[in-house]
């Protein structure tokens, strides 16, 4: 069952518990299956199907060396009662079509986790993941006493659904790096208030990109590396560079075809359009990841912010990294280097390893250009748009005065692609995903509303929930009172050493 290889060369081959444990290729690849697709999920029954049942469905076909019983096992310690709502990502219509062509749309909440954000749909299940990896038998794989610390740049999210997933997780240690004033207020308490003895959190001086570099070099120092061993420590990653962050992301795409299928909107094999708030690539390629499983997908559309590195890329086949970075208030989608289009680039180029990888080299350097033939089969699967920060909070505004439904920036960015765009030719139905609560981004949303915003953010709360007639999610409006734990800030060239007194301590 050794299906897993880097994106850049198809040796040697793992199972994906292997995978998952190692997190990212030695080579600085992602981790892919060429076994993608030659399993599908049954489609007949799955309106029938709760989300617990599709989790098993979907992990099964995508992690084969997993026994159903661990799946099983896994699904149930990762979302029974977890969640704030019974669908765990529910589908909600609304009432107006954002376009002239009056295809209706409908929102995928995903941010009914314990941190209020969609990371949590996967970062409940990675621990879980990770920890039956363990037992692996094969000579390659660690030794069973050998502990894991994981190592995170996040840019806002990320950090605390994997800090709430790890935390005091047994073998396992954890370090968030964040860049320092470049996240949220809220997002920032959520992360410098966590609890546990295996945990660590740090501010970075730089942007999301310069975090995430870094990290990947930490992983590529054989130096590095050694020492831990010594130490009996092995790095991963709980970013979606991890296989095992990715598969469960793939399952809310069935999910809310199902709920779809059960309302009556759609019939069997309608084709759904996806709109996705986007950065690092993870939560769209999920879908994609869905298409090829067989769930009939009209189109997956990137809607991306002022950093439209994406949007360029999509639609001139260049990509470049050397451009203006801006801080807005979806900062979870300020990144200029999406680490996931190298998976979506291996499977469209038909697993061309050696493409791949020239790509990543020039990439490095500071841009890329694919061939054309491959750009037209990307633009075949994906569409894009964007939205400037004064777009962002028109949209936020207009979803609430059309459909008295409050979204965060990030989704704003999704809904101003779906006001701009018509629908794909052939769409049922168009779904956004909404990727965080309002509520964490409370300034934001009050003032594209044109409420009047105090100092605090959490004052800014209750500001929003009496004018809408809302609720803060309770882990939100409690932050305010829980002491702050962490308050690390390095330079990026600080951030190797840290990781490695981190993981003295464990």
């Amino acid at each position: 069952m050794a299906t897993y290889h880097s994106t850049r060369s198809k040796a040697p081959a793992l199972t994906s518990k292997e995978a998952i444990r190692r997190g990212i290729a030695p080579d600085g690849g992602l981790y892919v299956s060429d076994a993608l697709g030659d399993a599908t999920v049954d489609l007949e029954n799955l309106a029938d199907k709760d989300y617990f049942e599709l989790a098993r469905e979907v992990l099964g076909a995508l992690l084969p060396d997993y026994t159903a019983d661990e799946i099983a096992a896994c699904v149930t310690e990762a979302y029974e009662g977890t969640f704030a709502s019974d669908e765990l990502t529910p589908v909600v219509p609304l009432s107006c079509a954002p376009n002239a062509d009056n295809v209706p749309a409908y929102v995928l909440e995903l941010w009914h986790g314990p941190t209020s954000a969609f990371k949590d749909v996967a970062l409940q299940m990675l621990p879980r993941l990770m920890a039956r990896t363990a037992d692996t038998a094969s000579a390659s794989s660690p030794a069973p006493a050998e502990k894991i610390m994981i190592v995170t740049a996040t840019s806002g999210d990320t950090g605390k659904a994997a800090l709430a997933g790890f935390a005091d997780a047994p073998g396992c240690g954890i370090t968030v790096f964040y860049p320092e004033g470049k996240v949220s207020r809220v997002q920032e308490l959520q992360m410098s208030t966590q609890e546990g003895g295996n945990v660590s959190v740090c501010g970075v001086r730089g942007n999301f990109d310069d975090a995430q570099s870094a990290v990947k070099r930490i992983f590529a120092d054989r130096e590095l590396a050694e020492r831990l061993a010594a130490q009996g420590v092995r790095l991963s990653s709980a970013n979606s560079i991890n296989v095992g962050r990715l598969v469960p992301q793939v399952v809310y795409y069935f999910a809310a075809y199902a709920q779809l299928l059960r309302a009556g909107s759609i019939e069997p094999g309608d084709a759904v359009e996806f709109c996705v708030p986007t950065g690092n690539f993870g939560d769209i390629l999920a879908g994609y990841y869905a298409k090829r499983l067989g769930l009939p997908v009209a189109k997956l559309v990137v809607a991306s912010d002022k950093n439209n590195v994406l949007y360029d890329f999509l639609t001139t086949g260049t990509y470049d990294r050397r451009r203006p970075f801006f801080t807005t208030t979806s900062p979870s989608m300020d990144i200029l280097i999406s680490s996931n289009l190298e998976r979506m680039l291996y499977y469209l180029s038909d697993g061309d390893c050696e493409l791949v990888s020239q790509l990543m080299d020039q990439l490095a350097q500071g841009s890329y250009e694919v061939p054309a033939e491959l750009l037209a089969k990307i633009q075949q699967v994906f569409g894009c748009g964007w939205a400037d920060e004064d777009q962002v909070a028109a949209a936020i505004k207009s979803c609430w005065e059309a459909n008295g439904y409050l979204i965060d920036p990030h989704t704003a960015c999704g809904y101003h692609v779906l006001t701009d765009q018509p629908a794909t030719p052939g769409a049922k139905a168009r779904v956004l995903l909404s990727t965080a609560s309002p509520y964490k981004f409370p300034r934001a949303v009050a003032n594209a509303l044109g409420l009047f915003c105090p100092p605090s953010d959490f004052a800014c709360m209750d500001v929003l929930a009496k004018a809408t007639d809302t609720t803060a999610p309770e882990q939100l409006a409690t932050l305010q009172g829980k002491p702050v734990l962490h308050t690390d800030v390095v330079d990026v060239d600080g951030m190797s050493a840290y990781v490695e007194n981190a993981a003295r301590a464990l």
